[in-house]
């Protein structure tokens, strides 16, 4: 049995539809059943439970072979960062008497040591933290989530622009959730698979290639709004973010601008086969 956390969204759903479609049998962990009429219908199965509910989820966990975990964000109007920290603790305390046979966990490119600098620093905790038990593991690092871009669309639909934090010009390694859930489900089935592994898209891309992807889709044309850097905290705080959860993000996403400046060794990186337009286009259909 595989059981995946955070199986509703982005990269869980395209675990969870990868598996199933090879044959394999699914238990999604889920904060509600909202969706589970679907998943059921797709031959998953749906396990109701809080992250927080340590006890709960390890009586989950103890059914299944491999388990991936995913650490769900955070209400950014709460600290985000030590809200997902107890989420950490809670998966790896649950985890310690799980049985697993292996833990795939997804973490991010540029996951560093370092307080106040966002997923970086919480997601290398989580790293550390599978690293101690005792169970066999895989990490896998992503490049830049094309589905960040994903929170634009209903605005773009209205108007003609987009925000970014990083320069428009900048090429970025970025990669589709799809290319993640190919990537999760063969680290599940296999065994002896490599303790970390990076995964970018077919290709570098920038946000002034995100907004011709959008342009090209729904026929219009798409500009970029560059966020300066001495706005980036009152920008997050205008999307809701509280003040704690900004400078967060203000930090991470700075410390990701200078890991994306310089020359990304990519050796050993695996590639993904979706492109930011075949993304960008299945967005916008679904």
């Amino acid at each position: 049995m595989n059981i995946i956390t955070g199986g509703t969204g982005h990269v869980g759903s395209a675990l969870a539809e990868t598996l199933l479609q090879n044959g394999e049998k699914v238990i999604i962990i889920s904060r509600s059943s909202e969706n589970a009429k679907e998943w059921i219908e797709k031959g998953a199965q749906i396990a109701v439970a809080d992250i927080y509910d340590t006890a709960a989820l390890r009586e989950i966990f103890k059914t299944g072979k491999s388990i991936f975990i995913l650490n769900p964000p955070a209400d950014p109007m709460t600290n985000m960062s030590m809200q997902e920290r107890k989420t950490i603790a809670s998966l790896l305390d649950a985890l310690k008497y799980s049985g697993a046979e292996k833990v795939v966990v997804q973490s991010t490119l540029g996951a560093q040591p370092g307080e106040n600098i966002g997923d970086l620093g919480v997601l290398y905790e989580l790293e550390q933290g599978i690293a101690s038990l005792s169970y066999p593991y895989s990490i896998i690092r992503p490049a830049y989530y094309m589905s960040n871009w994903a929170m634009y669309l209903p605005t773009l639909e209205e108007n003609d622009e987009m925000m970014s934090f990083y320069p428009a010009d900048l090429k970025m390694p970025m990669v589709a959730p799809k290319d993640m859930g190919e990537l999760a489900a063969r680290l599940m089935t296999e065994k002896n698979t490599p303790k970390l592994n990076s995964l970018q898209g077919p290709q570098l891309y920038s946000a002034n290639d995100v907004a011709a992807a959008f342009s090209k889709t729904l026929g219009k044309n798409i500009k970029v709004k560059v966020i300066p850097k001495d706005q980036w905290k009152a920008t997050f705080e205008s999307m809701g973010f509280s003040k704690e959860s900004a400078e967060s993000f203000a930090n991470m996403t700075e410390t990701s601008l200078n890991i994306f400046k310089s020359p990304i060794d990519t050796t050993g990186f695996i590639k993904g086969k979706v492109t930011l337009q075949e993304y960008i286009d299945s967005l916008i259909k679904n």
